[in-house]
């Protein structure tokens, strides 16, 4: 009995090295569509620009999501190169000390796969056509499509040893459809 327990113990002490190895570099992705829109009051047919700067309240959203994440200890910021997702992620870059690097939404599966082995906590601002997508190929459930005035979506997503599980919270001003 002694032996047997002695063994298993053993075996415990001989694999738990690798278990917290394992377990030391889970990947980890929050994803969140680009805050309010200046131009939002006009209507997607009446838009003055495909490049719209932030409203007030996607500002203050902006800062609310820096807030957020300020414990999260981000390793990676990712934005797509247009002015409403790089100030979406501007308070927290300034407040993380990090910098923004562009990916290219037009190869989400490329993205994905960068994502997926890289270890660390990223933050990715994106659309709502892209957001589900990628989440998709990062083998998570987006649920629901993204409305067009729908901003309050933060997504979790957790990567360990190919496992991905989602979270989805809303945060600041709720989306009421």
């Amino acid at each position: 009995m002694i032996r047997h327990i002695f063994l298993a113990l053993t075996a415990f002490v001989l694999a738990a090295p690798a278990l917290v190895t394992a377990q030391e570099d889970p990947i980890v992705v929050y994803l969140v569509r680009h805050a309010e829109r200046a131009d939002d009051v006009l209507g997607a047919d009446m838009a003055t620009t495909d490049d719209p700067l932030l409203s007030t309240a996607g500002r203050e959203r902006s800062y609310l999501l820096a807030r957020m994440l300020a414990d999260a200890e981000l390793t990676r910021i990712h934005s797509t190169d247009l002015k409403r997702t790089r100030w979406t992620g501007q308070p927290t870059s300034e407040m993380t000390g990090l910098a923004i690097d562009l990916y290219d939404p037009s190869d989400l599966t490329g993205f994905a796969r960068q994502l997926g082995t890289t270890s660390g906590r990223h933050l990715v601002v994106g659309h709502s056509n892209t957001l589900p997508r990628l989440i998709e190929a990062l083998g998570g459930n987006p649920g629901d499509p993204i409305e067009r005035l729908e901003y309050d979506r933060l997504y979790i997503l957790s990567i360990i040893e190919g496992e991905v599980g989602t979270v989805l919270i809303r945060f600041g001003n709720r989306y009421h459809g």
